[in-house]
């Protein structure tokens, strides 16, 4: 008699390869981006869920990856309609079909980030008609990915059904985010909303895994002056230097007491939306990238640059707020940067491609094959064009150089 094998041995055994390759792959791909980041949402508060949250260098490349948006300008979704585009683009166009979300997909996938930090103007006010439901329409991806992410106020966030405070405590509500409303236990009060700091720790068991080897500032530069007499755009107040100039301080004091004292600064980069006075400072021959149209700083300048230039630790500033400039140029050891325009729903220019801009941080290996510090942070652009298209690459600052010219002594 011919005895019959039941094929089921054989299909639970695939179905456990196919599960144990399954898991190995979602392994790498964690791997590929970092340590775990666990959980950020679900239903701890938004203050447990940030706390879980340790950014980290990655273990195998030592490189960390910031992606920033500015003026994504999103309304209403797929009913909002693109501007400044070409005629032909327009009947397709809105903040959602093909456009404004489809570049950030896009644009996540080519360059896998670590953190997203949206620069404000995450949505245009004036045409957003629940701001609580276009905040979410406008991080819904970042969300859906679970990646996290960093964001400040613009002058135009403001302008729907939530107040300021309110849109910057809806973003802190959210899953997945590290953004703060301002910091706790300061022992001060501080002007806006969204002024923080994050830590970029060293990979997980490097001798600087528990060291931040990469500040990150995030500042609320205003929306409009609030003084009769000064017209214009707000502008950073001093109780926020304050803020800056003692956290700034007291990074510099961890990171070079023991254990595994350094002998200079982690470097650090600030994000804000309005840029400085200081952005006036450049023609097209001393920086990288376009200048189209003028520098919509405040009509004063309340002294912030200076500040950061006294703090010793700031490499590169990183704004939006004018869509069509998307230059980096370098006053004084800091690099000022824009991002250029994001969004569909925001003046731009029919022909010049929505972009993009990416940061990256590479740690330096010491002769024993150890994940040191910062050894240089680079950035480049991304193009919403059919190639993605990457623009720009420039080094913002390496260790052991900060570009100043040495003082030559009388008489040599």
């Amino acid at each position: 008699m011919e005895v019959k094998h039941s094929p089921l041995p054989f299909l639970l055994l695939l179905l456990l390869l196919l599960f144990l390759l399954l898991i190995s792959a979602m392994a790498i791909a964690v791997e590929s981006r970092g340590s775990p980041r666990g959980g950020g949402g679900g239903g701890r508060s938004p203050a447990a869920a940030a706390a879980a949250e340790r950014l980290r260098f990655r273990g195998r490349s030592g490189e960390f990856k910031v992606l920033q948006v500015a003026d994504m300008h999103y309304a209403n979704g797929r009913t909002t309609g693109c501007l400044d585009v070409f005629a032909s683009q327009m009947a397709t166009c809105s903040d959602l079909h093909h456009n404004t979300t489809a570049f950030l997909s896009r644009v996540i996938r080519a360059e896998n980030p670590d953190l997203v930090v949206f620069t404000g103007d995450d949505i245009f006010g004036f045409d957003a008609t629940d701001a609580a439901k276009s905040l979410n329409a406008s991080f819904a991806l970042a969300v859906a990915l679970k990646l996290p992410r960093a964001a400040v106020l613009g002058n135009h966030d403001q302008e729907s059904t939530l107040s300021r405070e309110g849109v910057m405590r809806h973003i802190v509500g959210m899953p997945y985010t590290l953004s703060r409303l301002n910091p706790g236990q300061c022992g001060m009060e501080i002007d806006g909303f969204g002024n923080y700091n994050l830590e970029v720790h060293g990979p997980e068991g490097s001798v600087l895994a528990n060291k931040s080897v990469l500040n990150l500032y995030f500042v609320d530069s205003g929306d409009y002056s609030t003084v009769p007499s000064i017209p214009g755009y707000g502008w950073i107040k001093p109780s926020q230097q304050l803020w800056f100039q003692r956290t700034s301080l007291e990074n510099q004091r961890k990171y070079m007491s023991e254990p595994h004292a350094q002998k200079e600064p982690a470097p650090g980069l600030v994000y804000f939306h309005i840029p400085l006075p200081e952005y006036s400072s450049f023609d097209a021959s001393n920086f990288t990238g376009v200048k189209q149209e003028g520098i919509s700083s405040a009509s004063i300048n309340s002294g912030f640059f200076s500040t950061m230039v006294e703090a010793g630790d700031v490499r590169a500033v990183f704004t939006g707020h004018d869509h069509l400039n998307d230059f980096c140029g370098k006053l004084t050891g800091i690099y000022l940067c824009y991002a250029g325009g994001f969004g569909y729903h925001a003046y731009g220019k029919a022909g010049w491609s929505r972009r993009a801009r990416v940061v990256s941080a590479y740690l330096e290996k010491t002769a024993e094959g150890q994940w040191d510090g910062v050894k240089s942070i680079k950035t480049w652009k991304r193009f919403d064009d059919e190639y993605l298209s990457t623009i720009d690459s420039q080094v913002l600052w390496s260790k052991g150089y900060n570009g100043r010219r040495r003082k030559i002594p009388v008489g040599s």
